[in-house]
């Protein structure tokens, strides 16, 4: 492998792939993809429709973090996994597709409002082609549900009209195979013999001259130690919990942070890592007399839970996704219940495989399985957070992992609009749309109905939704990491394209806007360079 490159992308997901594709296609020069996991082909579950339940549980390709004690959650460590594996986590997760709302985008700074970036989805939409699945049964009837609960059915979600509606997602799907970034910009596009892409990659810092300019990425590679000159721009893209770590590490941030853990400050840039934001949620589970008759968890539904908050009115704070367990509830358990039920001491062992084993043997017990096919879910998502947390060091050692916060419910707000999202769920579970399934709710149970038992509830059981955001904001005051433009603030030749960059999450999945600001880090790039 050459030693120099002009772009050095540091991190293969959603964003990283269309940031290092782009510049590939819009310049002559060398173009260096670096991702930490391994090559999607070497998981094919990555590269499959179906794949997506087996991916969640492969440690492989599924990075394993988990937050710091969270005091509003019984102070339990919540886990905040990542797609470690090219296509990040646009190769794991359920492939929906959503733009946003309109209103989300007016949070953000000037040049990224709703109408200044539809040309950029539309652009990317042509790579991805995404797509809506057929109806079935227990789809329709979640629908009619809602809409006798005050959603309107709306055919479009991407129309940026979410104001309390219900409809099929889009998803970046083809057949039997998922279109992730890495699919449709790298795999499937024009062969570019100026991208190199290396997986296994693990980026420790960024060289920093005196000028403040990168010159050179230290890094491990299948485990050894090398060094990758730049010759022009690099381009962080590992994602809104890794991104402020590498410049962290790389002297960049809050200089005491940096000097507790004994890395000379190289630029003072105390922003990085603050604002971490995420979507928490808590799924209420129901099983009906009818079996459910989804496969994959395409429904999502948008709503004003919150009138009392000082969003804008009419804006939507919460997102609410019918889930049917048969889709993936073995693979859901064996996921999550080793972080419940194991210490942090046992969990890396051998304890966790066992676990996950006796999970695995209970649902291959008919009684179970019985269950699991008249399960669903219906998932209350806290889409317009109030809280905020952050991602610091605890090691200048880069195989450390940091300490990460997303300060679940530490503004009372949050935890206000996801009980009354329960309430609303509720009521969705016994309208006239799901009478035909006669409902019974499991979780959280008759015996949680004050305001105070339900809020208890959700802090014991709330999880994220893996949409993790705006710890390297961009912006134009003393909170923003990097200008609207992406250059962070003070380097010469740094710039933000992943979720870190996002000031202000979106109410609704965050991968299409991921790759939004993926996709605009390469555009501006190559305007600057004309």
């Amino acid at each position: 492998m050459s030693d120099a490159f002009d772009y050095v992308v540091i991190g293969g997901g959603s964003s990283g792939c269309i940031v290092a594709a782009e510049l590939a296609r819009r310049f002559e020069g060398s173009v260096l993809l670096l991702e930490a996991g391994p090559a999607a082909e070497d998981h094919p579950e990555t590269l499959s429709a179906d794949g997506y339940k087996y991916a969640f549980i492969n440690d492989a390709v599924f990075r394993e973090r988990f937050s710091t004690p969270q005091e509003h959650c019984g102070h339990q460590r919540v886990f905040l996994g990542t797609g470690s594996v090219l296509g990040g986590s646009g190769s794991v997760n359920g492939m929906v597709y959503t733009r946003g709302d309109v209103g989300d985008y007016d949070d953000w700074p000037p040049g990224w409002k709703w109408p200044d970036v539809q040309e950029d989805f539309r652009a990317i939409e042509a790579a991805l082609r995404p797509r809506r699945r057929s109806p079935t049964r227990w789809s329709e009837a979640c629908i009619s549900a809602a809409v006798s609960c005050g959603f309107e059915r709306r055919e479009d979600l991407n129309d940026g009209n979410l104001r309390n509606v219900i409809g099929y997602e889009w998803m970046n799907f083809e057949g039997d195979r998922r279109r992730s970034s890495y699919v449709a910009f790298i795999k499937d596009a024009v062969a570019r013999p100026n991208l190199s892409i290396r997986t296994h990659a693990r980026v420790h810092r960024l060289v920093i001259d005196a000028s403040k300019r990168v010159t050179a990425v230290e890094l491990t590679l299948a485990g050894e130690a090398c060094r990758i000159e730049v010759k022009r721009d690099v381009i962080l893209c590992a994602g809104a919990l890794e991104t402020p770590k590498v410049l962290m590490l790389s002297g960049v941030g809050a200089e005491q942070a940096l000097r507790v853990n004994g890395i000379p400050l190289v630029h003072s840039l105390p922003a990085v890592g603050q604002n971490l934001h995420d979507h928490p949620n808590v799924p209420l589970f129901f099983v009906g007399r009818n079996p459910v008759d989804c496969n994959y968890p395409q429904l999502y539904s948008f709503y004003r839970t919150n009138p009392d908050t000082d969003l804008a009115p009419g804006r939507p704070d919460s997102c609410y996704v019918f889930w049917p367990a048969p889709s993936a509830m073995k693979q859901a358990v064996q996921r999550m219940l080793p972080g419940k039920v194991l210490p942090a001491s046992l969990y890396g062992g051998p304890a966790k495989a066992a676990v996950r084993g006796a999970v695995g043997a209970a649902f291959a017990l008919r009684p179970l399985q019985n269950l699991v096919e008249h399960l669903y879910g219906i998932v209350v998502i806290l889409g317009k957070p109030y809280s905020r947390g952050s991602v610091r060091l605890v090691s200048n050692d880069p195989d450390v992992p940091a300490a990460w916060d997303p300060a679940y419910f530490s503004d009372a707000r949050d935890m206000e609009t996801v009980v009354r999202g329960v309430r609303l769920a509720r009521k969705m579970s016994r309208s006239a749309g799901l009478r035909a399934w006669e409902s019974r709710e499991l979780m959280p149970g008759f015996w949680n109905q004050s305001d105070k038992a339900l809020a208890r509830w959700v802090a014991a059981n709330a999880i994220t939704t893996y949409h993790f955001a705006g710890t390297c904001k961009m912006g134009e005051d003393a909170s923003a990491v990097c200008d609207p433009r992406l250059r962070v603030f003070g380097l010469q030749n740094v710039r933000i394209g992943d979720a870190s960059a996002i000031p202000f999450t979106p109410v609704s999945a965050l991968n299409a806007p991921s790759m939004l600001v993926g996709y605009r880090a390469a555009r501006f790039l190559s305007e600057e360079r004309e």
